[in-house]
């Protein structure tokens, strides 16, 4: 597997709104061309957050321990919409409860996104799809003590201690 360079994001302004579109490639490339993303971080009923561990063949931070969630919203997409979409995709589960954070700009050396965080309680099984390399269940303890250490990327950690997980 690997991620398409020529799929089409929307591109979107400081408040959102959607004001073109360009390629995954040309998203990532450097150019800090503002794009909508999902994240859901998915906690159990312990109060353990869920992490996926990113694939090798990944464009952006291969090998590293992220958000359970985590993709971009499509060409015409809604927020809603694509974090269904992606909680289906990367974990398979559809049958969860939202709870929206608050939205912020993250920007890296190669992309600049606007982030839709969200967050949920789930007890049911959650089964990490082919697009993922696994995923578990993470005390707040054992996330505390890999912080800096480059398991996690950046943007989970930065999220991390933003929403006071």
């Amino acid at each position: 597997m690997k991620d398409n360079p020529e799929e089409l994001f929307p591109l979107v302004d400081e408040n959102g709104n959607v004001v073109g579109s360009a390629t995954r490639s040309e998203c990532h490339n450097g150019s800090k061309l503002l794009h909508p993303v999902v994240h859901l971080h998915i906690f159990n009923e312990k109060g353990e957050l869920f992490l996926q561990k990113r694939p090798a063949w990944k464009d952006i931070q291969p090998g590293k321990w992220d958000t359970a969630v985590g993709g971009h919203v499509d060409l015409g997409e809604s927020i809603d919409i694509a974090l269904r979409r992606e909680a289906k995709e990367e974990v398979g589960i559809t049958d969860f409860t939202p709870e929206r954070l608050e939205p912020y700009i993250f920007e890296s050396a190669c992309e600049k996104e606007f982030v839709f965080p969200f967050k949920t309680v789930y007890n049911g099984r959650i089964k990490p799809s082919k697009e993922l390399d696994g995923g578990e269940f993470w005390s707040r303890e054992k996330i505390q003590n890999n912080l800096g250490k480059g398991v996690f990327t950046p943007n989970f950690e930065n999220e991390f201690k933003r929403h006071g997980f």
